[in-house]
């Protein structure tokens, strides 16, 4: 097997779907052996040595706390002041954003696939076990049963709660009482990704990543309104041809912008549900931006920021190489990102620029930073919570 265009198959199979993954895995499973039986190979590129820290803007630490081990496609709900974090054995734990103080903590009686979407008053996860679970105040409201795998957390607003599942069906449950409301299903396809996709609402439409495309559906009902392809298939085999959209995204009025994996990132109008523009990209993460830039992480470590008017590249930063960032947050003139020793990165929007630099406890970050009033929410994989504030 050949490395093609930074798009090695072990990385991929760790995205997969549980079903396609065991058989992708199992396929590229002795590449590790390789380098033992022919005398060399391919090392893991190193990461980059990271100069000393300009410390150029002041930001502080103001709390920490913990949930359990993060090994779930984790989406931070930040809504006003409050975060809600989850981890893989079904803790649920919605924090005050100032302080770090539980609000509540609760269970949701098993280990998780995805999570946690938020509206402030309700949070919900989904299950290993195909459940969707609404929780409130600590206690469990309600669990409903799904007909597929979801890995992206459920998308909570207007007293609904909404499932993207793994294979591209869309349903609407009763945020008070689980009942469900509609389902939109989709054609299947041959592989999906193991890792959290697009769900969000624009005015009085529902965005769903399906596949390469940005749809529009009506939220009463889940009826299609419009498609808007970001990306399309384009290679000799399933996995090359693997284009899901993937989470964050970045929204400026009906301005969406999101990234197709390994493939494109891309805007689209959500008033007029057509294309604006899409270009080449090769990341795995989602992207955030405001209403000049459009700013991503790219596989190979690359920060790249597009214009959000023409889709033209603005700059990019090469400093990071190989430190497996995650999807970056912008925050008024500052970009941040978190790497995989637990470092987050602070960036200057206009330019790319490093500014600052802060420590978490050493362990990958598990999601992309968000902010939650003025305090900017970090998550780990070991479980650590993070709360950052302007100096």
């Amino acid at each position: 097997m050949t490395q093609r265009r930074i798009r090695p198959a072990a990385r991929v199979a760790r995205a997969l779907g549980a079903s396609v993954f065991v058989t992708v895995l199992a396929g590229c499973s002795m590449l590790p052996s390789l380098p033992n039986i022919f005398g060399g190979g391919p090392e893991k590129p190193r990461p980059a040595e990271l100069p000393p820290n300009p410390a150029s803007v002041a930001v502080r630490q103001a709390w920490s706390a913990r949930v359990g081990e993060v090994n779930l496609p984790l989406s931070v709900g930040a809504s006003g002041n409050t975060v809600a974090v989850a981890s893989s054995d079904g803790t649920v734990a919605v924090l005050d954003a100032a302080t770090g103080r539980d609000l509540w903590r609760a269970s949701a009686g098993a280990p998780l696939a995805a999570g946690v979407g938020s509206d402030g008053t309700t949070a919900a996860v989904v299950t290993r076990g195909n459940e969707v679970v609404a929780l409130s105040a600590g206690k469990v409201l309600w669990r409903q049963q799904l007909t597929a795998q979801a890995y992206t957390a459920p998308f909570v607003a207007g007293g609904r709660v909404f499932v993207l599942a793994g294979d591209r069906s869309v349903s609407a449950f009763d945020g008070q009482t689980g009942r469900k409301l509609w389902t939109q299903s989709r054609p299947g396809e041959p592989l999906v990704l193991r890792q959290s996709g697009v769900m969000l609402a624009v005015g009085d439409t529902l965005l769903a990543g399906q596949a390469g495309r940005l749809a529009g559906l009506n939220p009463s009902n889940g009826s299609i309104r419009w498609e808007a392809p970001i990306a399309t298939p384009r290679g000799t085999n399933d996995i090359e041809r693997l284009v899901d959209l993937v989470g964050r995204v970045s929204r400026v009025g009906d301005s969406v912008c999101a990234r197709a994996f390994q493939a494109a990132v891309g805007c689209v109008n959500a008033a007029r549900g057509n294309v604006v523009w899409s270009k080449p990209a090769n990341g795995a993460e989602g992207v955030h931006g405001d209403e000049r830039f459009v700013i991503g992480t790219e596989n190979d470590g690359k920060v790249v920021a597009w214009h959000r008017s023409s889709g033209e590249r603005a700059w990019v930063n090469d400093k990071f190489l190989h430190r497996g960032l995650s999807a970056p947050l912008v925050l008024g003139s500052s970009v941040i990102v978190g790497d995989n020793t637990g470092l987050v990165h602070l960036l200057s929007r206009d330019d790319g620029r490093v500014l600052n630099r802060l420590p978490t406890d050493g362990s990958p970050v598990a999601a992309a930073p968000v902010i939650a009033g003025s305090t900017m929410v970090v998550v780990t994989r070991t479980g650590g919570v993070y709360g950052f504030v302007p100096n």
